[in-house]
């Protein structure tokens, strides 16, 4: 499942808004944050995570390395790095792509529809 860019430009997402947004569970992003010192989300009363745009930035990186590129951790944390201006371009790509591929197929839909 790839993740949903539909996005409201808030200061701050829950980790239910974030889990939901790249189609996965809660604990999933709980890991990654263990696992990843760029993902590092504010912390109100010391339990609630609060999402930047930055973190759901970090996090679109993790995830196209780790569930679209089928990275292990390791690999993933390895090419962050060595080279993370290239993985963040990588990411964009991916992003770019994603979104496009989504309008595409929406567009054989209509034209399906008329024929």
């Amino acid at each position: 499942m790839g993740m949903n860019n539909n996005t409201d430009l808030k200061l701050y997402y829950s980790i239910s808004e974030v889990a939901s947004q790249f189609g996965v569970a809660e604990s999933l992003l709980r890991f990654w944050e263990k696992q990843f010192s760029n993902i590092h989300p504010k912390k109100s009363n010391g339990k609630n995570r609060q999402y930047t745009q930055e973190d759901i930035e970090e996090i679109r990186v993790v995830y196209n390395l780790v569930k679209v590129r089928g990275m292990k951790i390791n690999a993933a944390k390895e090419v962050l790095s060595k080279n993370k201006k290239g993985a963040n371009d990588t990411s964009d790509i991916i992003g770019e792509l994603m979104s496009l591929r989504e309008e595409l197929v929406a567009l054989r839909k209509e034209l399906n529809d008329l024929v």
